[in-house]
């Protein structure tokens, strides 16, 4: 997290494109076979769709459109969530340190996607009840 003026500065952008980078070196990682190949393929396109989905929420062109494209981010966490689980399981990784990093922050990535969008929602919900 970078800071500014002794101030903490959360940049959840900069924290998806970090998980992305994080998701292509453990696809990298997988042994090439035709059995892991596919699943490799869409462990690199679900995790860095987080990122780019995220990115096109900050241009959403209304408060209902940004809380799509979160839910479409979250959508796509949740699926690189399980691509992660299902790597872990049949054991393709040697050294799960970054496996097990990717399958915390992924965690924490949810909860934030999730808090976030409920937010958004209430907001939204709120200048309805004020028009």
């Amino acid at each position: 997290m970078a800071r500014k003026e002794g101030v903490r500065k959360f940049d959840l952008e900069e924290r998806l494109i970090e998980f992305a980078v994080l998701i292509l070196g453990i696809a990298a990682s997988i042994p090439k076979t035709n059995i892991s190949m596919p699943l490799s393929g869409q462990l690199s396109r679900s995790g860095t769709a987080v990122a780019l989905n995220y990115a096109e929420a900050q241009s959403a062109e209304s408060r209902k459109d940004f809380v799509h494209k979160l839910k479409v981010a979250l959508k796509e966490l949740r699926e690189t969530q399980v691509c992660l689980k299902i790597i872990n399981k049949v054991k393709w990784i040697k050294d799960p340190v970054h496996l097990n990093q990717a399958l915390s922050e992924s965690n924490q990535l949810i909860s934030i996607l999730m808090k976030s969008i409920a937010t958004a929602t209430n907001n939204m919900n709120n200048e309805k009840l004020n028009r």
